[in-house]
């Protein structure tokens, strides 16, 4: 068996008769007068997973798409996916090194959680004001390079969270400071098109911010020291469980963590429980929350809505800033380097759903679990760094194609 041929043929299958699927449920539902919310993403799932021999019964009984019908289906499309993924390679580490699948797994919740970490920020701007950033990159930008010229030119001897606390400090700042300065007139109704007008300033702060710090800097990569490097160590003695170094940590002899990308989840998880504490336990939390839900109603009860506007509007360039600060210790920092991190915000809460904080970070884990499998299972390293970029990109399109309000919206 030709099993490339195979995998192709496999593939070209699914996408033939998921697109049949999504058509002809679709109009079954409707002829009948059912309920077709769910129909065209069961149509794509069963016809993508079983061909003809799903579709046919499904078109004749139409019964009632319940949650088990809508997963039941996307489950077997990643069955039927995977099948013809090993066909095609028997011998991809994927499948044949548990651990290796496991310490991936791992290393994509870590990643995921940081992702979640700079969406919920997006999300928390949208939710609020309604409009989305096209600077949020520039501030995760920020927030590294402040942390790099705190701990490595300016204060040496700094601590690594007195640099972190700046950081959040300046991205706040230059985020409220821009909110007043640019989106005041569009509370006063002053602008005639408040989306575009969002849209082109917000591009223009990028490009400002980015040539600004690229000028200040220069163009060479810049990385900051790890924060907390361990002493080599390993516990039980004898048969380490647990064993580290200055840059990993291995678990059972089978996963291999990042000791700088773990103190960043970890930094970020404190952050978001921060955040949740202060969302639902202080008057200031349950006020945004309050706009969030109903501006005018929040206005009658005495909420100033333009406050809530500027603190969520630096609340969001402060997440974004934070999640740059911890992950500069484990990249190279460029002024470019917060565009492919907004490309993944912009996934994330499109999975997640506009203005969900709770599906911006479940869309982070789930964007970390797909890019950390991904270039898992490409052998070619060198593909599999570049192929990252395109797993985003390929959730964005099955979500705007599936579920246009994403996991946790709600249709409009």
């Amino acid at each position: 068996m030709d099993h490339p041929g195979f995998f192709s043929l496999a593939i070209l299958w699914m996408v033939l008769w998921g697109a049949i699927g999504g058509a002809v449920i679709h109009r079954a539902y409707l002829a009948r007068d059912l309920d077709v919310t769910a129909a065209r993403t069961v149509g794509v799932a069963v016809g993508a997973a079983t061909g003809p021999f799903g579709l046919v019964p499904l078109y004749l009984r139409t019964p009632t798409l319940t949650r088990a019908w809508q997963a039941l289906p996307w489950i077997a499309v990643v069955a039927v996916f995977l099948f013809a993924f090993r066909a095609a390679d028997p011998d991809n580490v994927c499948f044949t090194s548990g651990a290796f699948v496991t310490s991936q797994l791992v290393n994509g919740l870590i990643m995921g959680t940081i992702y979640g970490l700079m969406a919920l920020g997006l999300a928390l701007i949208f939710s609020i004001i309604g409009i989305v950033s096209f600077s949020h990159g520039e501030f995760y930008m920020i927030g590294g390079m402040v942390v790099y010229y705190m701990t490595e030119v300016w204060a040496p001897g700094l601590g690594p969270i007195a640099a972190v606390i700046a950081a959040c400090a300046v991205t706040f700042g230059i985020g409220a400071a821009f909110e007043r300065a640019f989106f005041t007139p569009i509370y006063a109704g002053k602008v005639e098109r408040p989306n575009e007008y969002a849209i082109l300033v917000t591009f223009g702060l990028a490009f400002f911010l980015q040539y600004l710090v690229q000028g200040l800097s220069g163009a060479n990569p810049v990385k900051a020291s790890p924060f907390f490097e361990l002493p080599r160590s390993e516990w039980p003695a004898g048969a380490p469980i647990i064993e580290t170094t200055r840059s990993n940590i291995e678990l059972f002899d089978t996963i291999s963590i990042s000791t700088p990308r773990l103190t960043a989840a970890i930094l970020s998880v404190v952050m978001l429980l921060a955040l949740i504490w202060f969302l639902y336990n202080t008057w200031t939390g349950r006020a945004l929350r309050a706009t969030a839900q109903d501006r005018q109603a929040a206005a009658v009860a005495g909420i100033n809505p333009g406050r809530m506007n500027m603190l969520a509007f630096g609340l969001g360039c402060m997440l974004a800033g934070l999640a740059g600060a911890v992950l500069v210790q484990a990249f190279s920092w460029l002024p470019q380097t917060g565009a492919i991190p907004a490309l993944r915000a912009f996934v994330i809460i499109v999975l997640g759903g506009l203005g969900s904080l709770p599906g911006a970070f479940i869309g982070g884990l789930i964007l970390g679990l797909v890019e950390a499998a991904g270039a898992g299972c490409v052998p070619d390293p060198t593909r599999a760094a570049a192929y990252l970029p395109a797993y985003g990109m390929i959730i964005l399109t099955l979500v705007l194609l599936l579920r246009p309000q994403g996991l946790f919206g709600r249709k409009a």
